[in-house]
């Protein structure tokens, strides 16, 4: 079964025009504005360059001149561009019985990358001493649904996290905690509860400025293995992880590995010290270890070591770099991580190719999230902690479903409630281009209508509301020509794209391309319910609609799963 996309339109050119290979035709092809009947169209100015007429006859004599082949109903020429129009029956078949599969196996990206690929994508790396706060959900979000983006596509992928969970910041939350903490057990969800001696800590360092000289002599003693510090670092990391596991669970984040900082420092520090000894890495007048990256790269000098021998960072990712390999042997290896660490990045893989480690690397960077002043409470007024939003979506969306439906049982409100809230969530966040700083707002967010996660979940269920209450067979026997409205046309049209948007987010990992695309394809679904009673005292024009509307309803759900989103069939 074939797609039919831009490649096929480009095949069938090649054996009308010689002179550009498969490659240049296919760049040349266009989608059409929605306003377009047609599904794709050819521009030939390029053409008349070489062929020496105008631009309106070239597109004229292939009008005339072309046979058409089994997949396209129609070719017109408009001026100078020439037009294609896909058949309804070509793509509702390969919807209907591909299923889940429709988009899946996209022929253009398997040749150019030649086979499956096993593909590492490292998310969200928290520091173990406060929570989890919103930019980790944008995090999350992000890597999570790459990593099923790329499962969809067929590739092996492996999720994994590293624990930052080492270094001067935990030792201030340590300082705190064993200063003002008095031993005592969590009072509160753990990872807050060890969050708030950070927010002590910072509090008390503003009155003592030998804080932090304390801070880095316990960070001195950890890396000693001294068993009274190591003591309070294992119970306060403890609390820290079991609190981000209530997190990930909410947002339903699995990973297949999870690394420590704590275990793997060490090695990073042999790699630093034995190429310092080939004269890759050099040592400044204090003693610290640094990568000289201003003459050969452009880049800002990068300290490996501090002076007293203490890690930072990019010690254990040196390091990792190396053991994710070992561990996965990846043809390609992600980093989600936000534009704030643009730079740390560049100098990070530079200091890999200089060791030789030159695998495919690559840095998900992506934009700050905000949200309206006094909409969430905040720690300090500057960090929002993940759980607050999360459960303020929850709340949010519980609201809505028992204004709604106030006579259904409450457990059915709350499982509509989480499914919806968590869905808004991951949609209005994910609907955004990855380069963008945007504001969050959860009230606009979890409206059932406008661009929102609750609107294409409602176009599912009405979806499933209305062929609910049809007596007929869904199937592909029906009569093709009875689907001639234009709203119908357009359905058609943007069904046949969905392949090409999930091979284009995966080549480009622009995730926001699938939200809007079921945007699109949802309000394109609701002028055609206004306009279009599927159920009909005509049955073979109920019968036709009924398969358009449930092609519709099978993408709705492949789109929405990519990004972890569950549908309901009732709201």
């Amino acid at each position: 079964m074939k797609t039919i996309d831009k490649q096929a339109i480009a095949e069938f050119l090649t054996n009308h025009i010689t002179y550009l290979s498969l490659e240049e035709i296919e760049e040349i092809i266009e989608i059409p504005p929605p306003d377009i009947s047609f599904s794709y169209a050819f521009p030939v100015y390029r053409l008349s360059k070489v062929e020496k007429k105008n631009p309106k006859e070239i597109a004229k004599n292939f009008e005339k001149n072309l046979l058409l082949p089994d997949f396209i109903e129609k070719i017109e020429a408009d001026g100078p561009y020439l037009n294609f129009k896909i058949k309804p029956s070509f793509v509702l078949e390969n919807v209907f019985k591909l299923k889940d599969d429709y988009g899946r196996i996209y022929e253009v990206l398997r040749e150019k990358i030649g086979k499956s690929l096993k593909i590492v994508i490292e998310f969200p790396a928290p520091n173990s001493n406060k929570p989890l706060h919103f930019g980790h959900v944008r995090n999350m979000l992000i890597g999570s649904s790459m990593a099923n983006l790329f499962r969809y596509k067929g590739h092996d992928v492996f999720e994994v996290n590293l624990r930052q969970d080492r270094g001067i910041h935990i030792c201030k939350s340590m300082l705190a905690y064993k200063k003002w903490g008095n031993n005592q057990e969590p009072t509160k969800k753990p990872d807050h509860f060890v969050g708030d001696f950070y927010v002590k800590y910072s509090e008390m360092e503003k009155k003592d400025e030998n804080l932090n000289k304390e801070a880095h002599a316990l960070l001195r003693l950890w890396e000693a293995e001294d068993p009274e510090t190591r003591a309070i670092w294992e119970k306060m990391n403890r609390w820290a992880l079991e609190g981000f596991e209530e997190t990930f669970k909410k947002l339903g984040i699995t990973f297949d590995k999870e690394y420590s900082e704590s275990e793997i420092y060490k090695k990073g520090k042999e790699i630093i010290l034995e190429n310092l000894e080939k004269g890759i890495f050099k040592k400044t007048e204090d003693g610290a270890v640094y990568a000289d990256l201003k003459e050969d790269f452009g880049l800002p000098n990068k300290i490996l070591l501090r002076r007293d021998g203490t890690s930072l960072y990019i010690t254990q990712d040196i390091y990792l770099a190396f053991l994710k390999k070992q561990d996965f042997n990846y043809d390609r290896s992600l980093y989600v991580v936000a534009s704030e660490q643009n730079l740390y990045f560049k100098q990070l893989f530079t200091v890999l190719e200089m060791i030789g480690f030159k695998e495919d690397k690559f840095h998900l960077s992506y934009g700050m999230i905000s949200l309206p002043e006094g909409k969430m409470k905040s720690r300090e007024g500057i960090i929002v902690d993940a759980d607050d939003i999360i459960d303020e979506m929850i709340e949010l969306a519980y609201k809505e479903v028992n204004k709604r439906y106030p006579n259904i049982k409450e457990e059915e409100k709350e499982r509509r409630a989480n499914l919806i809230g968590i869905g808004a969530l991951k949609f209005f966040i994910l609907k955004f281009n990855l380069k963008s700083d945007f504001v969050f707002d959860p009230k606009q967010s979890i409206s059932f209508e406008g661009e929102t996660g609750p609107y294409i979940q409602y176009c599912y269920a009405r979806i499933e509301s209305i062929i609910s209450k049809s007596s007929e067979n869904i199937d592909l026997d029906i009569e093709w020509d009875l689907l001639n409205h234009e709203t119908e046309e357009s359905l058609v049209k943007q069904l046949n794209y969905f392949p090409e948007i999930i091979d284009q987010t995966a080549q480009k990992y622009n995730i926001h391309l699938i939200p809007q695309y079921l945007l699109t394809l949802c309000q394109i679904f609701n002028s055609f319910y206004s306009v279009c009673p599927v159920i009909s005292d005509n049955k073979q024009l109920e019968r036709a609609r009924l398969l358009l509307i449930k092609c519709v309803q099978m993408v709705i759900k492949i789109g929405l799963k990519i990004l972890g989103i569950e549908t309901l069939d009732k709201m």
